[in-house]
């Protein structure tokens, strides 16, 4: 394919994320996430978006807004991963609740259940997270001499950040459940890369596109740690219990600047953008497989269900 065919000549903000067995796609007023049903059928569930700047002000400051969207992101996020588990379950007959359910039946009562598990799963999930990718490396650079300078150990962090990163992300593929999550991801960029190119949304012309997307969450999350390490080496305090109290309380500011780093590289073509999303790129031959003819469906109809009217209403 010749680069003139794989320039892009609609920059979206259309944007997606791969989930068990489908593809939640969110354009400037619609989310749509659709599930491909152990029969084979499909099952969509579509919902209404306003962008939070509208009804909040401070949603569109920058820094401040990538937090917010990357809050507001994990929420939709966990509602089309409980969506999805639930059409992939919803053919079990004589399905027994675990004993966490039982447990919050016993002392809420049926209506506050569900509520209070999908809570309690963002609790769980965020928390490792933060966890696993930033107070762990600051535990483990901890074992260091005092003597240590403050840049070395910070630097050590980061490292070590990004190496159980990758490391996580690796040993996720390996897992057959997640290794489709990422085929599907797949499916989600060259669908977009397809629109982008203002091509007619095929399987044909879809399967053809690059599975590698500049605007990809992925490449977004690496930035995190790439900005962490600046962010982080310019704090420092006496006691390592402080340190890593401060590490959470700047995690909202290294967020919010990863983003707009993000967004700059996104909306820009030139040499500093490229660097910038190198190593994100370069991460998504983890995190982004080849889909399927069966997946790529998924992902043009969960697209073509958010597509504005007006095409100037989602232009990056």
């Amino acid at each position: 394919m010749s680069k003139a065919s794989q320039r892009v000549v609609h920059k979206t903000t259309i944007g997606g994320q791969s989930i068990l067995e489908g593809i939640m796609m969110k354009g400037p007023r619609r989310t749509c996430t659709v599930v491909r049903r152990p029969d084979g059928g499909l099952a969509i569930e579509e919902k209404p978006y306003t962008p939070l700047k509208e009804t909040h002000k401070i949603a569109g400051v920058p820094v401040i807004r990538g937090f917010v969207l990357m809050v507001q992101s994990l929420i939709e996020g966990f509602q089309a991963i409980d969506y999805s588990s639930k059409i992939l379950l919803e053919d079990e007959e004589d399905e027994q609740p675990s004993k966490l359910e039982q447990w919050f039946k016993d002392r809420f009562g049926d209506g506050l259940v569900e509520s209070a598990l999908y809570f309690l799963s963002i609790l769980i999930g965020v928390g490792l997270a933060v966890g696993l990718f930033i107070l762990l490396p600051a535990l483990v650079t901890g074992f260091l001499p005092d003597s240590t300078a403050h840049w070395g150990r910070n630097l050590l962090e980061g490292v070590l950040r990004i190496f159980i990163f990758i490391a996580y992300m690796a040993l996720m593929s390996l897992i057959p459940d997640m290794k489709r999550t990422f085929r599907y991801h797949g499916a989600e960029h060259k669908t977009i890369y397809c629109y982008e190119k203002q091509l007619e949304l095929t399987v044909e012309n879809v399967r053809v596109q690059p599975r590698e997307h500049p605007r990809c969450g992925t490449s977004f999350l690496f930035v995190i740690m790439i900005i962490s390490i600046l962010v982080f080496s310019v704090v420092t305090a006496e006691s390592r219990i402080m340190q890593l109290v401060l590490r959470l309380v700047l995690l909202p500011v290294v967020i919010g600047l990863s983003y707009e780093v993000n967004r700059f590289a996104g909306r820009h073509d030139g040499v500093l953008s490229g660097i910038l999303r190198w190593p994100g790129m370069m991460l998504q031959h983890i995190t982004v497989l080849e889909p399927d003819d069966s997946m790529i469906e998924v992902a043009i109809e969960a697209l073509e269900r958010v597509i504005p009217d007006d095409k100037q209403e989602d232009a990056w």
